[in-house]
């Protein structure tokens, strides 16, 4: 049963998704967008990801190797693939995301306890990483990768953020499946994985608790309830 309203959701997920693609917000030239909280991980990219074969691939994306083993992460799971495509160009912008690790605090101290920015600039969209998770497990990456994909405008809403919540969670269960044990890494972005994964599944595979936990966050209180593609209240 549980298996089946994971599938549930991911069919919703995907249709929502499609219903965001079909927004045209031109966006502003350079606007703050969305982010989420963590602090620092500790763990390596794997030895043997090939990051010179991978890097004529994700050339207009990154040049650093863990995210493009991230990359190939979510490449691997059906639940990410919207995020991947989008990350890679089918989005609002048309052009390939910009995604490099960064210290926030360069852009504003207010934003040192994020785990990553979303921006967008000349047209651009960019995802900048907290460099303090440079070291956190690729799976750990690609489930953040896979959230912060779907803020593609300056449009933010508690719908909004319950879906990127939801699919981020949804992510990093299905790649953690394949390697269980990175849910133990000390990582405190994993640490944040394994607390979405738990609202997941005590909800049994809905949002229900997500959604309660994205509702209560203090650092939402000022956000509406819906944003283009995320119009439904049910959600």
């Amino acid at each position: 049963m549980k298996k089946d309203n994971l599938i549930i959701i991911v069919l919703l997920a995907l249709l929502i998704q499609t219903n965001v693609c079909l927004q045209a917000n031109a966006g502003l030239d350079e606007s703050k967008m969305k982010s989420s909280q963590i602090a620092e991980g500790m763990s390596v990219n794997k030895p043997e990801f090939d990051t010179e074969k991978f890097s004529k691939i994700y050339k207009k994306i990154t040049k650093d190797g863990v995210v493009m083993q991230a990359m190939e992460l979510m490449r691997t799971v059906n639940i990410a693939q919207y995020s991947y495509n989008a990350l890679m160009g089918n989005n609002l912008t048309e052009k390939p995301f910009k995604i490099e690790f960064k210290n926030l605090t360069e852009i504003n101290p207010e934003y040192s306890s994020f785990d990553a920015l979303g921006w967008k600039k000349k047209g651009r969209l960019y995802i900048y990483i907290n460099e303090k998770h440079r070291n956190a497990p690729s799976e750990a990456i690609a489930a953040l990768l896979a959230h912060e994909a779907i803020h593609q405008d300056e449009f933010a809403s508690l719908n909004e953020e319950t879906y990127a919540w939801t699919l981020e969670a949804a992510t990093w269960l299905k790649l953690t499946e394949k390697n269980p044990s990175v849910r133990n890494n000390p990582s405190s972005l994993v640490s944040r994985e394994n607390m979405l994964v738990k609202l997941f599944e005590k909800g049994d595979y809905t949002n229900r608790y997500i959604k309660k936990a994205v509702y209560t966050n203090p650092g939402y209180n000022k956000l509406p309830t819906r944003s283009p593609g995320f119009e439904d209240e049910d959600l």
